[in-house]
């Protein structure tokens, strides 16, 4: 899974994606999600929160909220969404001593430190390999290249930095939208699709408010809903009924 700062600024607490939410809300959303679902979980951290003891905090926050993977980026406050013109970065030195700490604030050798350039887009492709190598030798785990052009950069990006990368394939973006066999022949370990089921569901959501004020009645949009069967299915509805019937009989569970 991954917990986009985009998605998350957007779907839950309606704002842009502009570093606005805390470092609290993100750990209670990533509790939410780990809780809810038995798959690793990749946390977008956005700049960590502030400098290098702050990002000391995020991890230590974020890991105990169930983290397997804490992304990291490398743009200047006030960030702004990967894919828009208008960003500004930290100097290497600086993002070097945030990855540092990072790899020291962690207690499970398995969580994932991923570093995220945004250099394509401020300076050029040729920076963004140049930070990437740097972030490595600074402990990062993996890189994340934002907004890179084409196939051929991406291409180019995983022949020189030789670790897992992650591409993203974020619609209305800079980058071309990539296959996954082809990204993974291409040699990147992981795919992101950060926005694309929050905006599915929003213009479903438009959609169905707008046939609602035109006809009056929802009756048309029927076929397209999840039944409430399926949503208890989904949520383990019966198992809860059964287990409080067993606790209101003073009996033990099995």
């Amino acid at each position: 899974m991954y917990l986009s700062g985009a998605a998350f600024s957007a779907g839950a607490l309606a704002m842009p994606d502009i570093g606005l939410f805390t470092l609290s809300e993100l750990a209670v959303e990533t509790a939410r999600l780990t809780r809810a679902a038995p798959i690793p979980l990749i946390v977008d951290a956005d700049t960590g929160f502030g400098e290098a003891v702050n990002v000391e905090r995020t991890v230590v926050e974020l890991e105990a909220a169930g983290a397997a993977a804490i992304q990291l980026e490398d743009q200047r406050l006030p960030k702004r969404c990967g894919h828009l013109s208008g960003k500004s970065l930290v100097d290497p030195a600086e993002m070097c001593a945030k990855i540092a700490a990072a790899v020291a604030a962690r207690r499970d050798a398995d969580l994932v430190i991923i570093a995220r350039t945004d250099a394509r887009g401020v300076v050029d492709f040729n920076d963004a390999v140049r930070r990437a190598r740097q972030y490595v030798e600074a402990g990062a785990d993996w890189i994340f290249p934002e907004a890179l052009a084409g196939r051929d950069e991406f291409a180019q990006f995983a022949r020189e930095v030789r670790v897992p990368l992650v591409a993203n394939m974020t619609e209305f973006g800079k980058s071309p939208l990539l296959p996954l066999t082809e990204l993974a022949e291409l040699g990147y370990a992981a795919v992101l699709f950060p926005v694309t089921l929050l905006r599915l569901a929003m213009k479903t959501v438009e959609g169905g408010l707008a046939q609602i004020a035109a006809e009056g009645t929802q009756r048309s949009l029927i076929a397209d809903m999840q039944s409430r069967e399926e949503l208890y299915a989904l949520l383990g509805y019966d198992d809860y009924e059964e287990r409080d019937r067993i606790y209101f009989r003073g009996e033990d569970r099995p």
